[in-house]
């Protein structure tokens, strides 16, 4: 439903909110590695969530990425999925079609409405410090884990 690039962002933003929690700054290398992502890649993401004031970066010596406590209380869903994917999540047709309406809906128009509908609402209304919180709990995770014996 998400590119990965959004995948990762929306990751790398809880990894650093929960850090931050702590009074901890985190580096580029730190943060592809929580979220299972390559370097350059990050490096991209962290620049469009930096640009667009979600996360923090301090260059230098104890510098890196941060999201102040006040901010991971504010900052919703729906504005790293924005700053990164668009809104096209919310609008866009179901099975891609360039035109799809009330008035000439695709096959799964209206179900995938409900279901855009619902995303919507969750992106609105859930806060980084929430997402954040679930994952310093322990009861959810970042990345998978190795259930290899």
């Amino acid at each position: 439903m998400f590119s990965k690039a959004c995948e990762y962002g929306i990751r790398a933003s809880i990894f650093i909110a929960t850090k931050s929690s702590k009074g901890i700054r985190v580096g580029i290398k730190d943060v592809a590695k929580e979220i299972d992502s390559p370097e350059p890649f990050t490096a991209k993401i962290m620049q469009i969530l930096t640009k667009n004031g979600i996360i923090n970066s301090t260059k230098g010596v104890g510098g890196g990425f941060e999201v102040s406590p006040e901010a991971s209380k504010k900052i919703k869903l729906i504005q790293i999925v924005d700053a990164i994917d668009g809104n096209k999540i919310y609008s866009g047709c179901g099975i891609g079609l360039k035109e799809c309406s009330e008035e000439h809906p695709c096959p799964v128009h209206h179900e995938f409405k409900k279901i855009r509908g619902l995303l919507l609402d969750m992106l609105i209304n859930t806060t980084l410090e929430q997402l954040a919180s679930d994952v310093k709990s322990g009861d959810f995770f970042l990345k998978a884990t190795n259930t290899n014996n």
